[in-house]
């Protein structure tokens, strides 16, 4: 055991922080467990079991990752972003659909018969290059037009293919990446052209898939119903899915009803991924969803800390890129529980049942715990560096 705890670098106060989600998570998904085996059948157990596979093989991913030195990371994002560009053709090839509108969001794994959702991956190796490009541009007078192709057409190619079956997670992305590109000095008169030319390439998209539904099977009326609704507290099943999450929480009360008890996790029908949190506040009250919010808070200042210690521009934004998206995530999914935002589908990070969910925060942290433990060394050693991606990158 001993050896184990020797292996472990990095930032402590964080593999603490991802621990005491990742142990929490089991009671309330267990609870939930019973709706799902109501649903498709089986036992709690198994998906007991299930999620503490997902947790396992997120963990070790997040121990694999913290050992690589952060400085590859900028080279494997430009081997990666092609790949993921074809990851979601795959997926979006795929045709699948849900009464009509698009939900190609997963491809199955072979072999190990597993679902992917490749755009939590593109999330993730997005951020990675956007930290890559800003850094190399830094403290540079640039214009707009030169960034254009090496920077904002591989982030608007990626998020048109998620955009069709998945609104939410290309706002939460794009909007990561507009803060990201602020933080690191990118010009904000070239940021206002950049968010003016999405919102005008998503005006064209809603027009068009409104135009030619049967040609492009699309969700952009179950996105304008669910912002409407929200709007104007209309009923509707998202409202049902609040009316229920909000009922919970206030059956909850300051200290819930107690581990196992919670009854409105047999009518949600997200109950253990969109809106644990609305059990997890019925079962463990005020009490349980203050701890939740102090934790993430608590990780929020540890990836500040991380970033500010590194010692070289990419790590600080890398950190910052991959970093904040964990903490919106979680505060936008709390949001929808209490109905402050409009149903998005976005689950609780590393609480919420799930596999590449998990997989993708722990390779988040996984990469900011490779900063915080790797800063000083590769500070020495980057100059002399010879590995042949970070040559392309800088070449490029």
């Amino acid at each position: 055991m001993q050896n184990i705890f020797t292996q472990i670098k990095g930032d402590r106060a964080i593999w603490a922080i991802a621990t005491l989600l990742a142990i929490f998570s089991f009671l309330p998904v267990y609870s939930a467990a019973s709706n799902l085996v109501n649903i498709n059948g089986g036992n709690t157990f198994s998906f007991f079991v299930k999620h503490f596979m997902h947790l396992a093989l997120g963990f070790a991913i997040m121990f694999g990752i913290h050992k690589v030195p952060y400085k590859y990371f900028r080279g494997l994002s430009m081997v990666m972003v092609p790949i993921v560009f074809v990851l979601l053709l795959v997926t979006m090839l795929q045709g699948t659909t849900i009464e009509g509108a698009n939900a190609s969001r997963w491809i199955q794994i072979p072999i190990v018969n597993m679902s992917f959702q490749t755009s939590t991956l593109a999330a993730v190796v997005l951020m990675v290059y956007v930290a890559r490009y800003l850094s190399k541009v830094r403290d540079k007078k640039i214009s707009f037009k030169e960034t254009i192709l090496p920077l904002w057409a591989p982030v608007f190619l990626i998020l048109v293919l998620i955009l069709p079956a998945n609104f939410s997670t290309t706002a939460i992305i794009f909007t990561m990446i507009m803060m990201l590109a602020f933080i690191g000095g990118y010009p904000v008169k070239y940021l206002l052209i950049v968010i003016g030319t999405g919102l005008a390439a998503l005006t064209m998209f809603i027009l068009i898939a409104k135009a030619f539904p049967e040609q492009m099977p699309n969700r952009v009326d179950t996105w304008m119903s669910r912002i409407e609704n929200f709007a104007n507290g209309e009923d509707t099943e998202a409202d049902y899915q609040i009316e229920r999450a909000k009922t919970a929480i206030a059956s909850g009360g300051i200290q819930g009803v107690g581990p196992g008890k919670s009854v409105q996790k047999n009518f949600l029908p997200q109950s253990s991924s969109d809106f644990i949190f609305a059990i997890i506040i019925e079962e463990y009250g005020l009490i349980g969803g203050l701890f939740l919010l102090i934790l993430y808070s608590w990780l929020l200042f540890r990836i500040v800390i991380v970033s500010q210690k590194s010692d070289t521009i990419f790590g600080k934004l890398l950190v910052l890129g991959v970093g904040l998206p964990i903490v919106f995530q979680s505060l936008i999914n709390m949001a929808v529980a209490v109905e402050l935002f409009p149903v998005t589908g976005q689950t609780l990070p590393l609480i919420s049942s799930g596999g590449t969910s998990i997989w993708m925060t722990c390779l988040a942290i996984g990469i900011i715990l490779s900063v915080s433990a790797k800063r000083q060394e590769l500070k020495d050693k980057e100059e002399d560096s010879d590995n042949p991606l970070d040559i392309l990158s800088e070449t490029i």
